[in-house]
């Protein structure tokens, strides 16, 4: 598991599959630069009637948002599926389930190799012909999209972080505890491949990524905004300001009263504030 990914070249299937039809969501499995078939749905924006950007719309339909989901989701979860309902009020929307994770190939590195996920489906956002994409990640996606654009400038041209870690192997909260147990023992990554529909590698970080933290100065000057809620239970506060810190002035952090962790816990008003955010940030 590398700190840096490898150049990715998406490669995509023949045809998308049966779910996909004119004017609704693509759906199709991308390549990975390590081989790994990624499943990935591509919504229009709404207003769109074609499943392809039409470039003689108005300029705010070339945005898209990349949606990197928290730890056990996928694209058929309810709440990915409201994320990106919400957002393509701004523009289109990718979502896509991470390596070993829902019909992903592969096996979770929670966290490490992902990057090259966010990759694949960042290039083919681009290659649909979209000028203007922002990446949005929650927990664990939240950490990928920043290592991602540190990794790879200038490929994206906004990122927002939701309920992120600053840090590796945090335990400091009991659901980081379960989450521990559930990767790092085989009980544990039974009950993630069967009850979570969650494969996770059992192989230890070697060499460790790099953190969230120490990824985040490399983002500059890519507008950054890190959300986190104040009742995030795996989480604390000290996280997000970490990651506001090692920003400096090119990020924007907003505390949410009452808010707890990730996708479930961003209602539809927060999402709506983000997707206004983001068309102005990336534009």
């Amino acid at each position: 598991m590398s700190n840096r990914p490898a150049g990715h070249g998406v490669r995509f299937t023949d045809r998308p599959n049966s779910e996909t039809t004119r004017c609704g969501p693509v759906r199709t499995f991308l390549y990975t630069a390590d081989g790994i078939p990624i499943d990935s749905v591509y919504v229009p924006g709404a207003g769109t009637d074609e499943p392809l950007p039409d470039t003689s719309r108005p300029a705010r339909r070339d945005l898209v948002f990349v949606v990197a989901t928290g730890f056990t989701g996928d694209v058929d979860r309810p709440h990915v599926r409201r994320v990106a309902g919400v957002l393509r009020a701004y523009g289109a929307v990718v979502t896509f389930s991470f390596r070993g994770h829902g019909r992903s190939g592969g096996r979770s590195t929670v966290g490490d190799k992902e990057v090259l996920d966010l990759a694949a489906a960042v290039e083919w956002a681009r290659g649909l012909g979209h000028a203007r994409v922002v990446t949005v990640g929650f927990s664990m996606g939240g950490s990928v999209v920043l290592r991602h654009a540190a990794l790879e400038p200038g490929s994206v041209d906004a990122v927002v972080s939701v309920s992120a870690p600053a840090r590796w192997y945090y335990r400091g909260t009991a659901p980081m505890r379960r989450l521990h147990w559930l990767v790092t023992r085989p009980t544990g990554r039974l009950v993630g491949r069967y009850g979570l529909r969650t494969r996770i590698h059992h192989r230890e970080w070697d060499p460790v990524p790099l953190s969230p933290a120490e990824a985040v100065p490399g983002i500059a000057p890519t507008p950054l905004l890190i959300v986190h809620g104040d009742r995030d239970g795996y989480f604390p506060l000290d996280h997000p300001r970490m990651l506001a810190e090692a920003a400096g002035d090119h990020g924007e952090l907003w505390l949410e009263p009452g808010m707890g962790h990730a996708e479930n816990a961003a209602d539809d008003a927060l999402l709506a504030r983000i997707g206004d955010w983001a068309a102005a940030a990336a534009g």
